[in-house]
């Protein structure tokens, strides 16, 4: 687990991405990888969180995201949220749209464990720095 500086650090990093993947409607700040927005209602404090992470597109149209945390020990508050309240809101390309996640479990998850190594190598060096299992989340219309 990161620190109190560390953990400040990233979270002015991540309003900073935040502000550039909205002022451009994604255009910028991608890091690499596909980016989208999610927000979430702080478990705790009853707040909208949002947060960029990187995704998969659904064949329905929804989106597969890994709740990764670099390969931290502990989930993100953003998969913490999400796990106490679905109901989430997704950002992409300056598209707002509400969705409702869900955890993959099995082959699911480890299907789509397997697309996310493949598409970006740092998910496979994440997975190898912890030792819980990454979750998968589903995004749903």
């Amino acid at each position: 687990m990161p620190g109190p500086i560390a953990r400040k650090m990233m979270k002015a990093f991540t309003g900073a991405h935040t502000s550039m993947l909205r002022a451009t409607k994604g255009r910028f700040g991608a890091m690499g990888g596909r980016v989208l927005l999610i927000t979430t209602i702080g478990r705790r404090s009853g707040k909208q969180r949002t947060n960029p992470v990187m995704f998969l597109e659904h064949e329905s149209g929804g989106y597969f995201v890994a709740a990764s945390y670099a390969g931290h020990d502990k989930h993100p508050a953003w998969f913490l949220n999400l796990r106490e309240n679905p109901d989430v809101e997704v950002e992409r390309d300056g598209v707002r749209r509400p969705m409702r996640a869900r955890i993959a479990e099995g082959e699911e998850r480890a299907t789509l464990w397997g697309r996310f190594v493949e598409m970006d190598a740092r998910f496979a060096g994440y997975e190898s720095k912890t030792d819980r299992e990454i979750p998968v989340v589903v995004l749903e219309s």
